[in-house]
């Protein structure tokens, strides 16, 4: 059923069809009626941005502290045997979380939200203890963290899933950008602070990376069931398990199929000519076809696909995912070019690149910090359209001033330009959060916000898939030759030359990315038959990144004017107009709202919806005459829907 409830509460209409605010006090009431405490905002706030911090750090802390982990677990990551256990140890995490979050998130709209993110929060916890007590060595002990990081995804399913619904129920709209841009700038920094984490943590104890979590998970578990409450009335429904099985095995098809397509493939520098790596993309998105399907005749579906249509929400939702594709590339594309060129030309040892790379890249997180509650408070006044755009436009501007900057550049211009780039994405980040959900129906926010965690999620996926391979295709024409006449120059044999010219490019870049010495790994024992004075030459800081910096640079233009496109394009769908929005300001809450989009509820197949391009959540005047509450949708009229 489609109907404009009073939503100055985040939720249903208080009870004798009160619009949410008490007459006497001007206490904001939750859909039974019962007032809601004036900071309970911010506890939510303080609640949901700490499950949000603790679930991209560890998304992210693994990046750095991967070469610490297999050491500990007796395993070389860069046998070409052991390429799967380094791909589905950074991506697994990512894969479950952008699978499960829209299900998950359905599941919060009919159990309730806070009891669905504090489960997320213990469910986290748990299996960060469980990653830490491997006592397993090799393939197994690999195949057990590959495991426990799919089930602490989960958990973080749970938590990426709800926290902007809880946020969105909490908070009044005009503070609502505020409150996502903290959210999401948490969540946007999470990600960078987990790097740095991992330098410090893993080279003192590989198990402290997955134990550091544990204080703030068991603290955050105890805090939310005590503290958190679910503002919107629950909606009883039907688990849609067809749905939900054909979205899982469409999106994990798809994930696996990108993870496998950077990876080599017979006598390919990639996989993406594979059959596999075909069927495995062709079949993802046929089931994704057919979950569209399910969807349409789903009596209560997983997700309604009918709220594509609101343009804020299916345009703010294609911005995300072009700006995640892009910042997501962006980090791993740095951290190589810091580790694998820049650091080692100016002293640091390869082993201490992963550590100073994150430290080098705090600009970057600075610049989101910076700009992200900023922008979310102003668009809250302002709206959120010329903020999302201008994000996106200054985040171009950032990829393009990247692309013409020297590999072996000056750092406080490479630190402007990234500054740059995190002020960009925050001022982008959180109007386009606030302009998603807020275009959310109360009874579908977490689903909505499952499928907005969805798009961010995939395109961290997404964007190693794309990056990597135009890194590796940038690579593939100059790299070859510039190993072998550079290892030769220096003494090594021809035929050994050969061979370390001859591995993928992928070899090279997993080496620099994760902070072993490159020229080491691509010669192995070959590097026992050079004289000693050779040998200090070929593995010392210099030599390796004056090898790559030709071919790399090259591959840097490739992936930086890839990222400026990306933003070019969100900047765009960043600026489609909503139906009675200005471009700058908010619809005067005089204005009448538009019918049909606010709420959206279990509908009947055959029940036709009316879905404008409004924003109308909290614009019903105080004092409305209550029809305008109760408006009926054209179909069925089962008060049970």
């Amino acid at each position: 059923m489609t109907n404009v409830e009073g939503a100055t509460n985040g939720g249903s209409p208080a009870p004798n069809g009160s619009n949410g605010t008490a007459a006497t006090s001007g206490e904001r009431l939750d859909y039974q009626g019962k007032p809601i405490p004036a900071n309970y905002k911010w506890i939510a706030l303080s609640n949901t941005t700490l499950g949000v911090l603790i679930a991209t750090i560890n998304a992210s802390i693994l990046l750095i502290s991967l070469p610490d982990i297999f050491k500990g677990i007796h395993i070389n990551p860069l046998l070409p045997s052991n390429t799967n256990y380094l791909l589905w140890l950074i991506l697994g995490f990512l894969v479950v979380t952008a699978v499960l979050v829209v299900s998950l998130g359905r599941l919060g709209d009919i159990y309730g939200r806070a009891r669905t993110f504090n489960l997320g929060f213990a469910v986290f916890t748990v299996f960060s203890v469980l990653l830490s007590v491997t006592w397993m060595k090799g393939s197994s002990g690999a195949l057990w963290l590959i495991a426990m990081r799919a089930l602490q995804g989960v958990g973080g399913a749970m938590l990426f899933a709800n926290s902007s619904a809880i946020i969105t129920d909490a908070f009044p709209q005009e503070q609502r950008g505020l409150a996502l841009g903290i959210n999401g700038v948490a969540a946007v920094a999470g990600s960078s602070i987990g790097l740095v984490l991992g330098g410090v943590l893993a080279p003192v104890a590989w198990r402290a990376v997955f134990l550091v979590s544990v204080p703030f998970g068991i603290f955050g578990t105890v805090w939310g069931y005590r503290k958190l409450r679910d503002l919107s009335e629950r909606k009883p429904a039907k688990i849609d398990w067809l749905g939900n099985i054909t979205f899982a095995v469409g999106l994990i098809a798809i994930m696996v199929g990108i993870t496998y397509g950077i990876q080599p493939y017979g006598s390919h520098t990639m996989g993406w000519t594979s059959p596999k790596v075909i069927a495995e993309i062709g079949g993802g998105i046929v089931m994704l076809v057919i979950f569209c399907f399910v969807e349409a005749r789903a009596e209560a579906p997983m997700f309604h696909l009918e709220l594509f249509k609101v343009r804020a929400f299916s345009a703010g939702n294609f911005a995300s995912l072009l700006s995640g594709i892009g910042r997501g590339g962006l980090q791993f594309v740095l951290i190589i070019w810091l580790q694998g060129v820049y650091l080692p030309r100016h002293g640091y040892s390869f082993s201490d690149t992963p550590l100073y790379a994150g430290i080098f890249l705090l600009p970057l997180v600075a610049g989101m910090l910076i700009a992200g509650p900023i922008a979310g408070a102003l668009s809250d006044r302002m709206g959120p359209r010329p903020f999302a755009v201008s994000g996106m436009l200054i985040a171009a501007l950032s990829f393009y001033l990247l692309s013409i900057l020297p590999v072996d550049f000056s750092y406080p211009v490479f630190a402007l330009v990234i500054v740059l780039n995190g002020l960009g994405m925050g001022i982008f980040f959180s109007p386009n959060r606030a302009s998603i959900m807020n275009a959310l129906p109360a009874s579908q926010r977490g689903a909505g916000g499952g499928m907005a965690a969805t798009f961010m999620n995939s395109a961290m996926v997404l964007s190693i898939g794309i990056f990597f391979s135009l890194m590796i295709i940038g690579l593939s024409g100059g790299l070859h030759d510039s190993i072998y006449n550079g290892l030769t120059a220096h003494g090594v044999s021809k035929p050994a030359a050969t061979h370390a010219a001859d591995l993928p490019p992928v070899a090279t870049l997993f080496a620099a990315f994760l902070g072993y010495n490159p020229v080491k790994t691509l010669l192995g024992t070959g590097i026992n038959h050079v004289s000693p004075a050779q040998q200090h030459i070929l593995l010392g800081h210099k030599f390796f990144p004056s090898v790559i910096s030709p071919p790399f640079s090259h591959a840097l233009t490739s992936a930086f004017i890839f990222g400026l496109v990306a933003m070019l394009i969100a900047a765009a769908a960043s600026m489609v107009p909503v139906k009675g929005e200005p471009w700058i300001g908010r619809r005067r809450r005089s204005e009448p709202p538009s019918h049909g989009e606010d709420r959206l509820e279990a509908v009947p197949a055959g029940a036709s919806l009316e879905l404008g391009g409004a924003d109308v959540r909290d614009d019903i005047p105080t004092g409305a005459p209550t029809a305008a509450r109760s408006a009926q949708p054209t179909g069925s009229q089962d008060p049970k829907t």
